[in-house]
């Protein structure tokens, strides 16, 4: 397993910036990224497609999310 980030309790754009702070230390590997909005969840996928990263899964549990993000 790669990195975990809990933005969970966290407003927009701060998962987003966390997200994309791993993406740029990783480059390449696994990410799981824990998010308790729509909103942020949405933000989260979009930011890390954009860096040429795919969801590879996701889990909901009540209002979180566990989003796991992939690049080979």
């Amino acid at each position: 397993m790669g990195t975990t980030i809990d933005t969970r309790g966290l407003s927009c754009p701060q998962p987003v910036l966390l997200t994309l702070q791993a993406i740029k230390k990783l480059n390449k590997g696994q990410i799981m990224v824990l998010v308790d909005t729509d909103t942020s969840k949405e933000n989260v996928i979009r930011a890390a497609t954009s860096q040429g990263w795919q969801l590879t899964e996701m889990q909901k549990e009540g209002i979180e999310y566990q989003l796991t993000l992939t690049r080979d």
